[in-house]
């Protein structure tokens, strides 16, 4: 990684940058196969409460099946604007961590509401 990367990702941001991203809870609702991307993905519908029910792909197939998903309270940033990926747009970002053996998501050790925002 260059020094100018290195920078870029450590640089101190102002409380306002950080407020700019709304980062929320959410529970997952379907997950369908994605068989035109590019790199295997789930199709994922995520109920958002009063954010809506909003839709992405994500690269997670090697870590987590549909019912591995369905249920489950994730994390993601909903305020990006849509993106076209191949025949789907995707509304929001999936939260998660890359490894080695795939990424991992992020999720909520305990239920709170769906749209719940994070602090």
């Amino acid at each position: 990684m260059s020094e100018n990367a290195d920078a870029a990702e450590t640089a101190t941001i102002q409380w306002s940058d950080f407020e700019k991203v709304l980062i929320c809870a959410g529970t997952v609702q379907r997950v369908e196969p994605f068989p035109e991307a590019r790199k295997p993905a789930w199709k994922l519908w995520v109920d958002f409460g009063p954010h809506g029910v909003k839709k992405t792909s994500a690269q997670i197939t090697r870590l987590y099946g549909p019912d591995d998903l369905v249920g489950r309270q994730i994390v993601g940033v909903i305020n990006f604007p849509p993106k076209q990926v191949g025949p789907f747009v995707s509304e929001f970002l999936l939260t998660g961590f890359p490894t080695d053996e795939g990424v991992v998501i992020t999720t909520i050790e305990r239920p709170v509401p769906n749209g719940t925002r994070l602090a």
